[in-house]
């Protein structure tokens, strides 16, 4: 009788980011504005290094693809939020939250790879400009780049792949606006022992490892900057890691937070704030904070549009 029921929840209801009636259509005007220019801004981003044969270098090879992860990721995450805003039903099939959950572990590996990657292109830039383009080759940018996504996605096949071990019969509902492992444990009524354990893991093995690739990148990076008597080349060092420092620390401060304070009802509404903040505002300020830190790509666009107009 246990095994009947536990096959019997193939639906779940998404509880969202609020349960009082009348935030439901102001938060959907709001949250849609923000994927609209979380879009036109990613892609817009990708369209110009595309089009603008100076900024085909490696460090805008990276900003484009971190640009369509940031796409990526909202893609995944909002337009369901969306529909839950307006829609009286909030349900999400099993098949869809597992598409869902497949696409955002992909998605926010990578992420962590590519910061450290391009942490790592500016400590090359910084630290060793003469050999800037011996190390930093077109070849080694595009497998690093590969290399990220890859990573992402052995990362989401574990993690999914385990997720069908467990059935769900506790509960249909999930205290969040997406699908996430930990809501999705929390309503299990199998053993997620082995589940959680592999989240510490290689999720907890991913995070210390691309922070320390950032932190020992930034290290060498401020010793180098310290280093140097021109006023100039520290305000130009500065520049040019400024907005990539900013970005790192937006991203990476809300995803160690959940996994440092214990689980309670209070640590829910804590993981749905932190988890909007890394899939809904960190995408939509990412192409804000480098285009407007970044003159070569402030250059690029003001050349596009008196090109246009």
């Amino acid at each position: 009788m246990e095994t009947k029921n536990a096959t019997e929840l193939m639906e779940f209801i998404l509880t969202g980011l609020t349960h009082q009636p009348e935030w439901q259509i102001p938060l959907f005007f709001l949250f849609f504005m923000i994927y609209l220019n979380t879009i036109m801004g990613n892609l817009g981003l990708i369209a110009l290094i595309c089009n603008d044969p100076h900024l085909h270098i490696p460090m805008y090879l990276f900003l484009g693809s971190l640009a369509f992860v940031d796409a990526w990721v909202s893609s995944t995450v909002t337009p369901k939020m969306l529909a839950n805003f307006l829609g009286k039903s909030k349900m999400i099939s099993l098949s869809e939250c597992m598409v869902q959950f497949f696409s955002f572990v992909i998605i926010v590996t990578t992420e962590c790879f590519l910061l450290s990657t391009m942490a790592y292109d500016r400590y090359v830039a910084i630290c060793k400009p003469l050999l800037y383009s011996v190390i930093m080759t077109n070849r080694l940018c595009m497998q690093l780049v590969v290399l990220s996504f890859l990573g992402g996605l052995i990362h989401s096949i574990i993690h999914t792949g385990l997720l069908f071990r467990v059935t769900f019969c506790n509960s249909n509902i999930i205290h969040h606006f997406y699908c996430d492992i930990m809501p999705l444990i929390k309503i299990s009524c199998t053993d997620p022992s082995i589940n959680v354990l592999m989240v510490f893991i290689f999720s907890g093995s991913i995070q210390v490892f691309t922070i320390l690739i950032v932190l020992i990148s930034y290290i060498l990076i401020l010793f180098t900057i310290l280093k140097k008597k021109s006023i100039q080349g520290i305000r130009k060092a500065f520049s040019t890691c400024g907005a990539h420092l900013l970005s790192v620390s937006l991203y990476y401060g809300p995803l160690l937070f959940m996994y440092v304070h214990p689980g309670s009802e209070q640590a829910d509404d804590q993981d749905t704030i932190d988890s909007l903040f890394y899939t809904v505002i960190i995408p939509f300020l990412n192409p804000i904070i480098y285009s407007l830190r970044n003159k070569k790509v402030i250059d690029s666009l003001t050349k596009a549009l008196k090109r246009y107009s």
